[in-house]
């Protein structure tokens, strides 16, 4: 898969005509290198507003799209460098760790756009406990929890507690530091592994949490530090196996659009879920400008929140925008001008599945180098996102971890889940692993 930017012709400037501004053509400065970062700079490429776009650090996909330049996306002063010499308009923040880094608030004291939270707002995402804290005040619904920052404490609380155990380390651990569990003895293991440094600063303190039953859900929206655009759900899979089994990953897959979960059912999570933190937030720090997820539990009891993110997710977000009809673009502007509010996103009526292809020994010890084979061989019904990849002069290999996420699109899901299994069968590279139950 390679969109190509249709730049010839961009010189003109275009009218916004929603708005009535006229606006000069965006540079824009992506940040990020995985499968959710490809997607997003490949729908940006789409958008009549681009400019430019760099990326950094980017992937072998991205460089199909614009520049990409080999730089620490979490070093703020090489960002505000890198987005200088670009002549960067706007500087769009794809994972996490520039966040919690605060790349946002250096790009903000040199007045150069983002749209991604600072520091204190991110810690919606970087600290759990801050966002139980949030949700508290915002009086969201979500699960019990305790939080424990010395080992014993935590042991004694957990040993109180019945099955199925939920263990967290409270800060960033790319999607790794969740234990679920009905083995007291794995939960009690996995407590003493975060406070012994598996997952780094992440486990320094431990939130042991009420289990919630139901189904997931995934909302995310588009932040103006006010209004909320909201984007349709997904569902994803978190669990390596079949089944939901094995441990958890940074994501095997997802699928939308998510029967009985639509335009009513977003507008509802953000009026009773997100606009509310983002506004007990706005009363104790900074406002919150970027994107948000939501992630969620439909329990008997009705939704509760899980958690949430200051980013899009990974893999939602390859089998979201594909199907997005809207300019992302045009939406982000409007986010970064403080007007996003009355915006509407239209969605084409494919279905989108995407199934994600790790490299051997994910999600513990990822192997790289292997060549790919099959990745030329584009069709109109599908798109391959690239991740853990790497060029060299005569192949494209693995570089570890999720390597590629391959999205099957059709007029409804089982369409769109037999198209991408049969792009998945095209592909192949040593230690390939993918579920094969994605949107089953």
């Amino acid at each position: 898969m390679s969109a190509k930017p249709t730049w010839v012709g961009r010189r003109l400037v275009k009218v916004l005509r929603t708005r009535r501004i006229i606006l000069a053509l965006v540079n824009v400065l992506l940040l990020g290198g995985g499968g959710r970062e490809h997607a997003i700079g490949w729908k940006l490429a789409q958008s009549p507003l681009l400019g430019r776009l760099v990326v950094a650090p980017g992937n072998p996909g991205l460089a199909r799209l614009g520049l990409c330049v080999s730089i620490d996306p979490t070093d703020p002063a090489a960002v505000v460098s890198l987005a200088n010499a670009e002549s960067i308009d706007l500087v769009i923040v794809g994972p996490e760790a520039p966040l919690a880094a605060g790349v946002a608030d250096a790009l903000e004291e040199v007045a150069i756009r983002v749209f991604g939270p600072v520091r204190d707002a991110a810690r919606l995402e970087t600290s759990k406990t801050f966002a139980k804290e949030m949700m508290r005040l915002a009086g969201v619904a979500t699960a019990h929890s305790e939080t424990f920052s010395e080992p014993s404490a935590a042991l004694d609380y957990v040993a109180t507690q019945t099955g199925p155990y939920v263990v967290k380390a409270d800060g960033l651990a790319a999607g790794k530091g969740v234990l679920v569990t009905e083995d007291l003895e794995a939960a009690r293991a996995w407590v003493r592994d975060c406070f012994s440094g598996r997952f780094g600063t992440a486990g320094s303190r431990v939130i042991i949490e009420e289990h919630l039953e139901g189904n997931e859900i995934s909302v995310f929206g588009l932040c103006d530090g006010t209004d909320v655009i909201g984007l349709r759900p997904a569902r994803d899979y978190t669990r390596l196996g079949d089944g939901d089994r094995g441990p958890n990953t940074g994501g095997m897959g997802s699928f939308t659009p998510v029967a009985d979960f639509g335009d009513d059912f977003v507008a509802d999570t953000v009026e009773r879920m997100i606009k509310p933190v983002l506004g007990a937030l706005a009363e104790t720090g900074p406002s919150y400008v970027g994107f948000i997820y939501a992630g969620l539990m439909i329990t008997t009891e009705g939704p509760k929140v899980l958690e949430f993110n200051c980013r899009l997710g990974d893999p939602e977000t390859q089998a979201l925008l594909p199907t997005m009809e809207t300019d992302l673009l045009d939406l982000i502007t409007r986010c970064v001008s403080g007007a996003a509010g009355g915006a509407r996103v239209e969605w084409s009526t494919q279905s989108a599945v995407n199934v994600v292809l790790a490299a051997k020994g994910y999600p513990n010890a990822p192997v790289g180098g292997d060549e790919i084979f099959g990745l030329d061989k584009d069709d109109d019904h599908s798109l391959v996102f690239q991740a853990g990849t790497v060029e060299r002069t005569d192949a494209t290999t693995t570089a570890g971890g999720r390597v590629l996420s391959v999205v099957g699109l059709g007029p409804d899901l089982e369409t769109a889940r037999a198209r991408a299994y049969a792009r998945v069968g095209s592909i192949d590279f040593a230690g390939k692993q993918y579920r094969k139950d994605i949107a089953e």
